[in-house]
């Protein structure tokens, strides 16, 4: 039966279908493609869940350019692509460094057979309502009694690498719990709150500290902090001054300084719309009245 039907659609290969030449596949080949799949599937996930994903976006806009001057002989182009990338790769070793030690040691704790067969969705979960209003209530809450705050809300890129800086909390968001973190002299106060999704992921985390020299000499480590992870991300940044008690918050570059409580909520409501992305190139520094 079974050699009957193989021979039947041999022979209607043949009489239709003889101008197609259909590689031999072999075992070894279907072995070989899932690897691949494998080990670029993680590559590409890796890539995702560090800075390097809006570094892989610009290498991929150069390769299009040097495809586009490959096309219509553009030999100058060529010559600098090809002496560029000679010594491009080492860059990307040195610049990358950590996070490719990072990612070999999660491979090397990973158990091979359950990765491979994990395909998980990694995106990153949008807030709700409650989320929202936890966070407003939260920051003024310590606005009034001067307690200093830095609440980090993911965007799309992931701030994996920063998560790890702090210590994992992993609970849901409420302004009780911002207060009990942000709580002076309590071992979780000094550094930033990670949330992603509708969960506190890590607090005490490291920032990196921009050192745009556009902003204000009286700001203080948290306002610089805070536009250092706006910096490097899509994120938004809630900033509760201990000095002042005023709230800002930076975002794609931007320090708003100085904000109200419907402010707030606007700009968190525009982030949950999926509508901010890293565009701007220049720090553009906001003030929201004259007495911030």
């Amino acid at each position: 039966m079974i050699d009957s039907l193989v021979s039947m659609l041999v022979s209607f290969k043949e009489n239709y279908f003889s101008w197609l030449n259909f590689p031999s596949i072999s075992v070894t080949d279907v072995i070989e493609i899932l690897i691949i799949t494998f080990l670029m599937y993680h590559v590409l996930l890796w890539v995702k869940n560090t800075r390097a994903w809006n570094l892989f976006k610009g290498i991929l806009i150069i390769l299009i350019f040097v495809l586009l001057a490959a096309v219509f002989q553009m030999n100058t182009i060529l010559w600098l692509a090809e002496k560029v990338l000679s010594v491009g790769m080492i860059a990307l070793v040195v610049i990358f460094q950590p996070e490719l030690r990072r990612a070999l040691e999660e491979l090397g704790r990973r158990n091979f057979m359950i990765s491979l067969f994990s395909f998980s969705n990694n995106e990153t979960e949008r807030f709700s309502d409650k989320t929202i209003t936890e966070l407003v209530k939260a920051s003024y809450e310590m606005g009034k009694v001067k307690t200093g705050a830095l609440i980090v809300v993911e965007n799309e890129v992931a701030l994996t690498e920063f998560e790890r800086t702090g210590i994992s909390v992993d609970g849901v968001v409420t302004s009780q719990l911002l207060l009990n973190i942000f709580e002076k002299n309590t071992p979780l106060h000094d550094g930033a709150v990670i949330i992603r999704g509708d969960r506190v992921l890590s607090a005490t985390c490291y920032l990196p500290l921009s050192d745009n020299m556009e902003l204000s000499k009286e700001l203080g480590t948290r306002h610089r902090a805070a536009v250092g992870i706006s910096e490097v991300s899509d994120s938004l940044t809630i900033v509760v001054s201990e000095e002042t008690g005023k709230v800002s918050l930076a975002m794609n570059h931007v320090l708003y300084r100085n904000v109200d409580a419907d402010f707030l909520r606007d700009k968190l409501e525009y982030l949950r719309s999926g509508k901010v992305a890293v565009k701007k190139k220049r720090f553009r520094w906001k003030r929201r009245n004259s007495n911030a």
